[in-house]
């Protein structure tokens, strides 16, 4: 297993294939189920753009850098697994998110539901831009995109909008998310004794949200007291603990992805600083 995991010294041609024709099978699945088992629930119409920029206090815009991020991150990777080049892994790899979410949003603007977004498609080049520019810059992540969530009362005010159950209100309810820049300290100060794997975090999140913004839901005004938060707090870069195992290695790389629970201090407009001993 390390062995078949561990990234090849040079271009390895069936490995390259391999990972091509997956990401393109699973790319085009994805998109036809997403047709044929969601869109096709909802209306179609003429191709149209919307401005949704104001909603959901842009929560849902940080989901798009996340997923921009983390998919270019790991196509990337994937490309390095096979041996391709630095270059290549930037241009072909990196962009997997950018790509794939932009194809989604083209989605969006032939349905009557939503609408092709700019700013959607700004929030995902950001997200490729924050894996290019690093590794260009430092030719390394210093700084991660994590996700954390935590179940709020809201989603039980409005299941059919913001899920019914753990796993739907993962995705659907903002009240709960927190996004995260977690940056770590020893790839910033190299000569130091901090630890390698101890990375300072920096999250945003929102509450008081029922809908993307005030607005008429069955001739029902739903009014919110919507609220920004801002989180610091400790993380954990998992891909810096030493191991010698690749397998070890693989699972710390895809877990990676969540912020590691800490204390943390909240910022908000309603009761200023507000400690949390343990932050989800």
């Amino acid at each position: 297993m390390d062995t078949f995991l561990k990234p090849s010294d040079t271009l390895n041609t069936s490995r390259r294939n391999a990972v091509i024709i997956t990401e393109a099978s699973l790319a085009t699945l994805t998109l036809i189920g997403l047709d044929q088992l969601w869109y096709a629930d909802f209306p179609r119409s003429n191709f149209k753009t919307i401005n949704d920029a104001d909603e959901w206090l842009q929560m849902d815009k940080l989901g798009h850098v996340f997923s921009s991020y983390q998919l270019g991150r790991v196509g990337a990777n994937a490309l390095h697994w096979s041996g391709v080049g630095k270059r290549d892994q930037l241009i072909y790899g990196a962009t997997l998110g950018f790509g794939f979410l932009s194809a989604v949003e083209i989605f969006d603007g032939y349905s009557e539901e939503w609408g092709f977004s700019w700013s959607d498609m700004l929030a995902n080049g950001l997200g490729t831009g924050l894996y290019v520019g690093q590794e260009l810059l430092w030719d390394e992540q210093r700084i991660t995109m994590k996700y954390s969530f935590h179940q709020t009362s809201f989603a039980n005010q409005r299941p059919d909008k913001l899920g019914e159950g753990f796993l739907e209100e993962m995705l659907k309810d903002y009240n709960g998310q927190t996004y995260w820049l977690s940056a770590n300290l020893h790839s910033f100060f190299k000569d130091s004794k901090i630890p390698k794997w101890l990375n300072l975090a920096f999250g945003y999140g929102a509450e008081g949200m029922l809908t993307g913004k005030n607005e008429n839901v069955d001739n029902f005004l739903i009014t919110q007291n919507r609220r920004r938060q801002f989180y610091l707090s400790l993380d954990v870069d998992l891909s810096r603990i030493k191991t010698n195992s690749r397998l070890l290695r693989t699972v710390f790389d895809v877990l990676n992805v969540i912020k590691v629970p800490f204390p943390a201090i909240e910022f908000n407009g309603k009761s200023g600083i507000k400690l949390h001993y343990i932050y989800f």
